[in-house]
């Protein structure tokens, strides 16, 4: 059989290719000149190390010897935990990363997955440097593009980017450091121990100096170090540990760094898509004689989610799109509010099962909201699909798959379709999803041109992935002020995982027992970390037709808040403060020491005017733990405010403490936003929200003027760090606003 139709074959039942439904007139244009991806850097002049899994044994059993042994992913394996499991799934192709050091002394890594802000590239480049002895400024990190070969080990999700690559890429730094100071000493007929390593340099004892750049090509040719290629100790570190400035902040804020829209692909003609009002909807028919009456308009192009308009310009694009008349077919939810949605998932919460009997108990119910990712750039795709090969360029976080489903979608096989992976401006969880890419993609090919696709706000609020809404059941039973059972049930809505791990092989497997899947992502990342008898957490999954996905963590935004305000309100049953009272019963004492700190810091406990009152709350997860006090004053109702924050984190080694701030601020922004205000809302089939005006995501007056990050010492390995933080913040927020209002948290947004 041909091999790239028995490719298409087997993707094919499990992916939605817009255009293979909607196959009417296209119109038809001469092709422009071709693009070309970036071209690879040449062997020869260079020293690359290219290890692949047979060749890591190789480098490990020579180069390293038994310390990289025992370095080894596996042995990272320490609990059923998320992360543990995805370093496991990719430890096979972990050591598959290209490191160059070019003769201008350029040292450029490629890094298997996607900077969407949460600054990886800088706390990539900062290892690099660190296990290397290079200058900083001499690591440049790119972004790979799409390589199958990683199986399970290219996808950007589950705060883990840093978690799995801390270990590869030190080992294969301190392996090229180890090469060029072989290098070095066969120049000079010196011992290589003698030698020293600098900002990119080697040194000799009697003042002796080579560049990396001048020793790549001898060190080319080491096939075996004659030092050991072993990674710091952390007391040797000079550049991990140390607050840096993102490599590329000057880049961001002066307008140079590049996203998908920027890209200067030759031809690239600006592309929009009519959507249907609903969500799910349809063209049943359309006319497009007054859009194509309008200057600019190159072709309309139905596809199976709406009408492609390709322009001169974007703005001719926009209007062509307005000018469109079509009739739609109501998406499958018409008829279907947020009322329907909240009463079947209150229905489908499953039964508590401990009696209150002999004790007394604490009973709520919570209610979550869908909530949009709401990235600040919204989707973009640029592609290329001409001569049976296309290239497409957009900010992807699992580009293997989308590769993999471009080409079954396209019908080319797949290694004529390349992806490359462009920096995104945010995520939390949207760029999973490869929309616009495979929209672009199939426009592409049907009008013979490359086209430059572009998602609206309102394309991304009303037709985009959202976080499920949720309904929760909690109780818990207490005897002589002893906790004796904690019971939580979730239903929510279905959570979209068919992006499995990146690749399809995990993504049919989830998209053909997705209950399964959202099972297992529950239970390896729910864990409650107090000390309260029997507990019970289970989850029930309602599968509706809606466009869902994972937001900044999976299920822990809502199930953290629960907890956490179920912990004050036990607490207040009890006739406990609830910081004392939840020291009492964590059991971990790394939680302990941050709930210690922000008190200490926060001055937990001090006098404050009437409806101003602190809030408090702890999540652990990733192989990482965050507490959060925030100060909210509620003097007007309809508007609080968070006045003040502190947080303390222990997230293990911290490569940046500045990024790591970053991401705590970050979080705690997010927590503000949809603890308080922002929600999606679904009105007869469609969501109601279109843009920043009515899907309210917190402003600079919301954000509190007061904050203070207190980076806790940690353990060997880095924990996560960019999803920590939202369900402590988030639950502080809601705690602090029940105390100072007398208002019970309980439903999500509080104010919307």
């Amino acid at each position: 059989m041909d091999k790239t139709h028995s490719q298409a074959a087997f993707y094919t039942w499990a992916i939605n290719c817009p255009g293979k439904r909607a196959m009417d007139a296209t119109t038809q244009s001469s092709a422009p000149e071709r693009v070309d991806a970036p071209s690879q850097p040449q062997r020869r002049g260079f020293l690359a190390f290219l290890v692949s899994a047979p060749a890591l044994t190789v480098a490990v059993q020579w180069g390293l010897g038994a310390q990289a042994h025992a370095a080894s992913p596996e042995a990272r394996i320490d609990g059923p935990d998320l992360g543990n499991v995805l370093i496991l799934a990719g430890s096979l192709t972990a050591f598959d990363l290209v490191l160059t050091i070019a003769p201008d002394g350029g040292v450029r890594l490629e890094l298997p997955r996607a900077e969407v802000g949460q600054g990886i590239t800088t706390a990539a480049a900062m290892i690099v440097a660190e296990e290397l002895d290079a200058a900083l400024g001499d690591v440049d990190v790119v972004l790979s593009r799409a390589r199958p070969e990683l199986l399970f080990n290219q996808l950007t999700g589950s705060s883990n980017t840093m978690r799995s690559l801390w270990r590869p890429l030190r080992i294969v730094a301190a392996a090229a450091r180890a090469r060029l100071v072989t290098a070095a000493a066969h120049r000079w007929q010196l011992p290589a121990s003698i030698l020293a390593t600098r900002d990119s340099t080697v040194l000799a004892p009697d003042g002796r100096r080579a560049t990396y750049g001048s020793l790549s090509a001898d060190a080319a040719a080491v096939h075996v170090p004659v030092v050991p290629a072993t990674p710091k100790a952390a007391a040797q570190y000079r550049v991990i540990g140390t607050p840096t400035t993102r490599v590329d902040a000057r880049a961001i804020v002066t307008g140079q760094a590049r996203y998908a829209m920027d890209l200067p692909v030759a031809g690239a003609l600006p592309t929009v898509v009519a959507r249907a009002p609903t969500l799910n909807g349809s063209v049943q028919s359309y006319s497009d004689a007054a859009a194509r009456l309008l200057p600019g308009v190159v072709a309309i192009v139905p596809i199976d989610s709406g009408i492609a308009v390709v322009a001169e310009t974007f703005d001719q694009a926009l209007k062509a799109r307005d000018a469109l008349q079509v009739t739609w077919r109501p998406g499958s939810l018409v008829g279907v509010s947020d009322a329907q949605i909240r009463a079947q998932l209150r229905n489908a919460v499953p039964p508590l099962v401990v009696p209150p009997l002999l004790s007394q108990y604490v009973e709520a119910t919570f209610d979550f909201s869908f909530v949009s990712h709401a990235p600040l750039e919204t989707l973009g795709a640029v592609a290329d699909v001409r001569n049976g090969r296309a290239q497409i360029w957009y900010a992807g976080k699992s580009p293997i798959i989308a590769q993999e489903t471009i080409a079954a979608c396209l019908g080319i096989p797949l290694w004529d379709v390349t992806v490359n992976v462009v920096r995104g401006g945010g995520s939390f969880g949207r760029r999973l999803f490869f929309d616009a890419a495979l929209e672009a993609a199939v426009i592409s090919q049907r009008i013979g041109r490359p086209v430059k696709l572009l998602w609206t706000r309102n394309d991304d609020t009303r037709h985009g992935r959202m976080r499920p809404a949720s309904f929760h059941r909690v109780r818990a039973t207490h005897l002589l002020g002893a906790v004796l059972s904690y019971e939580h049930r979730m239903a929510a809505v279905r959570t979209d995982l068919g992006h499995g791990i990146g690749e399809a092989i995990s993504a049919v497997g989830f998209a053909a027992a997705p209950a399964l899947a959202g099972q297992g992502f529950y239970h390896l990342t729910q864990k409650i970390p107090y000390e309260f008898g029997v507990v019970t957490d289970l989850l029930h999954e309602v599968p509706l037709d809606l466009p869902t996905g994972s937001w900044r963590g999976v299920f822990s935004g809502m199930t953290g808040v629960v907890h956490e305000v179920m912990v004050d309100a036990i607490a207040a049953r009890l006739g406990r403060d609830p910081v004392s009272f939840r020291r009492s019963r964590l059991r971990s004492t790394r939680a302990v020491a941050a709930l210690d700190r922000v008190a200490a810091a926060g001055q937990w406990g001090r006098a404050m005017p009437a409806r101003h009152a602190q809030g408090v709350a702890i999540w652990e997860e990733y192989g990482s733990c965050v507490a959060y006090l925030v100060e909210i004053d509620c003097t007007a109702p309809a508007a609080p405010r968070v006045t003040r924050a502190v947080v303390a984190a222990d997230v293990g080694t911290v490569i940046n403490p500045r990024g790591l701030e970053a991401q705590l601020m970050g979080a705690l922004i997010d927590g503000i936003s949809v603890t308080l205000y922002a929600g999606l809302h679904i009105d007869n089939g469609a969501v109601r929200e279109g843009s920043f005006a009515d899907f309210h995501y917190a402003r600079m007056r919301q954000s509190p003027p007061r904050f203070e990050a207190h980076i806790l010492a940690g353990a060997d390995e880095p924990g996560g760090a960019g999803e920590l933080g939202v369900p402590a913040a988030a639950a502080a927020v809601a705690n602090a606003y029940a105390r100072a209002t007398g208002i019970p948290a309980r439903r999500f947004p509080l104010i919307g």
